[in-house]
């Protein structure tokens, strides 16, 4: 409390290097992360209130508490108490699991080793007490403990390389840099330890872009920016070691400020089932009030009458008193209505499908070894209803492998080929690339191939000479030399390696950079020009410069950017080469090349200087500094003279058309978000199928505020629904297996009691025990069996079709429509299941002569059917069964019989006299024919017209996976047809018939059924075709068989197949035997 307190007030941090003693004033936080949930206090008061908030758990505690009135209790406490403790008890231990592995987590980096400069000497000391003002030693590969400012390292000039992977996924190496004056401090242990320097920078916050801050020491102020800072969860690469000074620590850090606090998430089915709940407990109330009603009644015209027996006194015991009574004894009895069990079945299928996540083999990546990981247990079903992804386009549908590809300068194309006629030809690799013969240093996997290019540059072409020279300078990029003295280039931008390559292989050779100079190879001529200043690239710049001095004393500012915002900084002069580059551009874009444009200024050196000195007082602000920094940016980059422009090709990753057209076939939105031009952008879409030329209108939005995007999209909805009333054919370009089937938890919505009404008093026809144990032993784990391992389809079939995900989205398998028909099918198999035991016992005597409707006969008869009826109808909705399937819904009716045979014992009677009192009724009941007879006929009442409705529903309104599943068992009939020799015979006729046109002899066909009499011509044409048209079916289901990807022992199968689909379009499709 206190913690958030002052940081909400911290408005600026200050810092002194090496004195703990000075920054522990400010109290800042220490370098420990918390990312768990709960502690040993905190577990169970937060656990139990987020459990809590299910509506069902709410109603049995509230159950529960009832229940302890003995006026109104008609059930045992223990009936509510062993489900709702149970169901508690497995949420908080999975809960309590998932956050152990936090707590596992945050452990393993806390307790990191980090060399800490404490007392003049490098001390090994743990992440967790790294202080903020520490100096740190950091070596080659390992994690930054938190957020450092670079004083020195072991590369020239204070530089190092990181990996941000982990803050924004980049797995290019991005360079940072020291202050001059603290990348002097080297490794020298003690002028590190001297080192006091007091930062004041911006307090924590979460932009991973972005620093601001000043360092003073020695009566000097330096500015500080994010290129000088280091980020907790960076990777130091490349470096041998580096030195920082810890600015923020522990949940201060920016990775920290950016993961925030893990958040107790609902899915929509949870949400769902919360309002189903809702229902329930409303139909529960009105149902109640309806029977107290009736008690009320029932009470004041027959119950006066019994008061007198009951030794009641006059007034004692009103009606409506009664019938209040009751109501709250209704609610207690029929609490079964209320699922309870379902949210703990839900988890255990979540957790079941994680693993098997965790598990596929068809989700691990070989290259990396990597496999599939559930990060949460909570969210899987959310898997099954997906509508949108959204997704970055470069490194994601892309390679993010850039080669360059071509380029316009001074208006003139280089990059395309022509053949002898002038006309343009594909690129092959059997041309030489350009560069390769005649620069030793060039790269041999440039793929360049138009000469004419090099011969501009051999003739000295002073626009292609700038083109490239401003190639080889503007850039971030840093070189150097591996042990076979090659130069090796680490870049920031795969573009920016892109173009810098190209360069390199076209003579202008970049060679080095320090903080004041870069050196370049221009021809075989080395140049070293002096770097007055670097306007660097960000997302709303969308453009980089330099500032160079070249060995002449000419100042220069190359530029390259995106066209559109570059080509409104162009010099007046350059209309007419503006108008060329222009469509040159349009072209690369149409190719979906990613394109920049080239240009570049003539600076006066007298002008140079005063901006110069505004950069530096900007530099030096605090207020404002990155407004007055952008300000002089732009005053410097205008009039620029237009070089030309590049295009680089970033391939599209393998298998990305393969899976935009599987997502979009499952009815899947997919947004691309790009940088690059519109033309480009659209070309992308139409070569990964997110555009088709289906497609008939694409609608570009190119509004720039929020109203006119929505003013946009209304005028394209408009003109949709003028051509099609739907959306299915228009697209817009601006610049989680299947969710848990309702029927796996059906049979723990509507397992409600009946009750019998003596005396005015309420008795449940269920023993007590039978439904404590229903959900959770009887019928727990045939749903969870079917829950986790049911499919309607494979795998394959599922991605050979991707419309089966639609219902998903759709929420076909579970909504209310469902729950509704599910409810009804409840009440249904519950009158059943009371009514046809009744009226069979009613005045029928058992075959010992002695009456059997009795109240336990009665009760253990309608319970077996239960449990019955339920195993039944899981195995009928089951598709896909397994050993483990078998096990569960067999064994639970075995397991049922073995517990009610338990309790029915002479044993269990010793020892609990009081709460099983029935000896023997159990099996007294079940060695009579008659009830077996009573529970076969309440089974199959049940169960039949379940049936009958879903072979007709299948039948007349089959669903997709449906057809699919008849689809491939009409493919299993054809192998077996084919198998069984049907199909030989069949061929022979054929042959006979087409090669001698004589008539059949006479012979039997086990398929067709009929004889062939060679007398009889009219009999014989029928039988023919009868032939024909059971082949020409054998053909339709012989060419699904041969497309299809089946299992490798089944391969010669398939060649048969092949070979017999090949003889019967011969012979089936002669005119002769139609």
């Amino acid at each position: 409390m206190f913690c958030s307190k002052k940081k909400s007030l911290e408005v600026e941090r200050i810092v002194k290097a090496n004195d703990r003693e000075y920054n522990e004033k400010y109290q800042y936080t220490d370098n420990r992360i918390h990312t768990c949930k709960y502690n040993i206090l905190t577990f169970l008061p937060i656990n139990l209130f987020e459990q809590f908030q299910r509506v069902a758990n709410v109603y049995f505690l509230f159950l529960l508490i009832l229940q302890l009135i003995p006026e109104i209790s008609s059930l045992t406490w223990f009936t509510t108490i062993v489900p709702l403790v149970l169901v508690v008890t497995m949420t908080a231990v999975k809960d309590a699991t998932d956050d152990y592995f936090r707590h596992k987590s945050d452990n393993q980096v806390n307790n990191r080793q980090s060399e800490v400069l404490i007392d003049s000497k490098l001390q090994n000391e743990k992440w967790m007490n790294v202080k903020v003002g520490d100096i740190i030693k950091l070596e080659n590969n390992q994690f930054v403990a938190a957020d450092l400012l670079l004083l020195s390292s072991s590369e020239p000039h204070g530089l190092c390389y990181i990996e941000t992977a982990e803050l924004d996924g980049e797995t290019n190496l991005k360079v940072r840099h020291a202050l001059s004056v603290t990348s002097e401090l080297g490794a020298d242990i003690s002028r590190l330890a001297e080192f006091d320097g007091i930062v004041v920078c911006e307090a924590p916050n979460n932009k991973l872009d972005k620093f601001t801050g000043v360092l003073s020491w020695k009566g000097s102020k330096h500015s500080l920016n994010n290129e000088k800072i280091i980020l907790r969860g960076c990777v130091l690469r490349n470096t041998s070691w580096c030195f920082g000074m810890v600015i923020f620590a522990g949940p201060d850090t920016k990775l920290m400020q950016n993961s925030g606090k893990t958040k107790f998430k609902r899915t929509s089915i949870d949400r769902l089932m919360n309002t189903l709940v809702l229902w329930i407990f409303g139909f529960l109330i009105c149902l109640g009030i309806i029977l107290a009603i009736g008690n009320s009644i029932w009470e004041n015209q027959v119950g006066d009458q019994f008061r007198t027996f009951l030794f009641w006194n006059e007034g004692e015991k009103n009606s409506v008193f009664s019938g209040f009574l009751t109501f709250w004894s209704y609610i207690i009895i029929l609490n079964t209505v209320v699922p309870i069990s379902l949210y703990v079945s839900v988890e255990v299928i979540r957790l079941g499908h994680s693993y098997f996540i965790n598990w596929d083999r068809k989700m691990y990546y070989s290259g990396k070894a990597t496999p599939a990981q559930a990060r949460t247990t909570t969210l899987n079903e959310e898997l099954g209803q997906i509508e949108y992804v959204f997704s970055d386009k470069t490194g994601t549908l892309t390679e993010n492998i850039m080669t360059f590809k071509k380029c316009s300068i001074n208006g003139r194309i280089y990059g395309e080929v022509h053949d002898v006629l002038g006309q343009k030809t594909d690129m092959t690799k059997k041309k030489e690339a350009v560069g390769v013969s005649v620069n030793p240093q060039a790269d041999r996997t440039f793929q360049f191939f138009d000469h004419h290019l090099m011969e501009s540059i051999k003739m000295g072409d002073p626009k292609v000479h700038e083109f490239l020279r401003l190639l080889a300078l503007c850039h971030t990029v840093m070189s150097e030399e591996n042990s076979a003295g090659e130069l090796i280039y680490q870049v920031q931008s795969p573009d920016e390696g892109a173009l810098v390559t190209a360069a390199k292989n076209l003579g202008f050779i970049f060679k080095s950079r320090t903080p004041e100079t870069i050196t370049i190879e221009e021809l075989g001529t080395l140049v070293t020009y002096q770097l007055l200043a670097f306007l660097d690239f960000n997302n709303f710049r969308k453009r980089m410069s330099v500032i160079v001095r070249n060995p002449e004393g000419q100042i220069k500012l190359y530029s390259k950017g995106a066209d559109t915002i570059l080509f409104e900084r162009l010099h007046p002069s350059n209309e007419d080469l503006l108008t060329l580059t222009s469509d040159h551009l349009s072209e690369f874009a149409g190719e979906g090349l990613r394109t920049l444009a080239i240009a570049y200024r003539d600076l006066d050196d007298k002008y140079f200087k005063e901006w110069h000195k505004m950069l530096e007082d900007a530099n030096a602000a605090v207020d404002e500094r990155d407004e007055r920094i952008a300000g002089l940016y732009e005053e410097i980059e205008r009039d620029l003279m237009l070089l030309g422009a590049t295009a680089v090709e970033d391939k599209l990753q393998e298998g990305v058309i393969e899976t935009v057209t599987s997502l979009s076939l499952a009815n899947i939105k997919i947004w691309v978000l790009t940088g690059d031009k519109q033309e480009t952008a659209i070309n992308i879409g139409y070569a990964c199928n997110m555009l088709t030329d289906d497609m008939h209108d694409v609608f570009i939005i190119a509004g720039n505020t929020a109203v006119e995007v929505r003013e946009e999209l209304r005028k394209a909805k408009e003109n949709l629904f003028g051509q099609n009333r739907s959306f299915s054919n228009g697209h817009v370009v601006f610049e989680k297996k299947q969710p848990l089937e309702l029927d796996s938890v059906v049979e723990e919505t509507v397992t409600g009691d009946y009750a019998l009404i003596i005396n005015g008093h309420s008795l449940t026809v269920y023993d007590q025990w039978f439904i404590t144990l229903f959900n959770i032993v009887y019928t727990s784990l045939p749903v969870l069996a079917m829950g986790i391992f049911d499919q309607d389809v494979n795998d394959q079939n599922s991605m050979d079709c991707p419309q089966l995900y639609k219902p998903g989205q759709l929420n076909l398998l579970f909504n209310k429509h469902k729950f509704f028909i599910c409810m009804a099918h409840g009440i249904y198999t519950s009158l059943v299941l009371f009514f046809i035991p009744y009226g069979a016992f009613y005045n029928v005597a058992g075959e010992d002569g002695q009456h059997i409707a009795d109240y336990q006969s009665f009760a253990v008869t309608m319970a077996t059917s239960l449990v019955i009826v339920v195993s039944v109808q899981i195995a009928l909705d089951t598709s896909y069964w397994t050993i483990i399937n078998h096990v569960f819904v067999w064994g639970s009716i075995a397991t049922y019989f073995s517990i009610l045979f338990t309790m029915h014992s002479n044993g269990l009677f010793g020892i609990f006299p009081r709460q099983f009192p029935f000896v023997g009724n159990a099996r007294h009941s079940l060695t009579q024919k008659c009830i077996w007879l009573v529970i076969l006929l309440t089974t199959v009442a049940s169960v039949m017209p379940v049936v009958a409705f879903r072979f007709l529903k299948v039948d007349l309104f089959p669903t997709l996976s449906d057809q699919k599943r008849l689809s491939l068992h009409k493919v299993a009939h054809c192998v077996e047809f084919i198998s069984s020799g049907c199909f030989l015979s069949l061929w022979v006729s054929f042959v006979s018939r087409s090669a001698s046109g004589r008539r059949l002899k006479r012979r039997q066909d086990p398929c067709v059924g009929e004889s062939l009499r060679p007398g009889d011509q009219a009999r014989e044409d029928l039988d023919m075709l009868l032939l024909t048209k059971r082949a020409m079916e054998s053909l339709s289901h012989l060419e699904k068989i041969c497309e299809l990807k089946i299992h490798p022992r089944h391969q010669g199968w398939k060649r048969h197949c092949i070979i017999a689909l090949a003889g019967l379009k011969i012979y089936v499709r002669k005119p002769q035997t139609q």
